[in-house]
């Protein structure tokens, strides 16, 4: 037991000696930003910049909706990704069980896909909605 405390001891003093660093880069440039960083107050000092266009109109726009269950979609689909990136490079050692249950993973996400599509969460246009209130009527 004592070999093991030892031999890992190493590994401790590098650790603590990155964080020190980090902790000593996050300080000295906070300190320095605040010492050479510019101290003026004005009206355009407190406008957001915007790539030199002057602003016009509120800053609180409003999204539909369907923006966000998009953005809710490509991060379901996003990760579904990573995790099918991850099963094909250990296909060889997972073997069938890995295949059953990423068939499986695979067949939720489709279905839930498909469910999106049948209740018209992927249809924008005026058309599908149109159709889509002419069916519940």
């Amino acid at each position: 037991m004592p070999d093991v405390a030892v031999s890992t001891l190493p590994h401790n003093w590098a650790l603590a000696a990155f964080l020190l660093g980090v902790l000593g880069l996050c300080a000295f440039m906070l300190l320095v930003s605040s010492i050479l960083g510019s101290r003026a107050w004005g009206r355009s000092k407190n406008e957001p910049f915007e790539s030199g266009i002057v602003s016009t109109g509120d800053t609180r726009l409003r999204f539909s909706a369907k923006f966000y269950l998009v953005a809710m979609l490509f991060v379901i689909f996003d990760v579904e990704a990573l995790f099918l990136f991850a099963w094909a490079v250990s296909v060889r050692e997972s073997g069938w069980a890995g295949f059953i249950g990423a068939s499986v993973f695979i067949s939720i996400l489709v279905a839930g896909l498909v469910y999106e599509a049948s209740i018209g969460a992927l249809d924008w246009s005026p058309a599908g909605r149109r159709r889509r209130q002419a069916k519940l009527k």
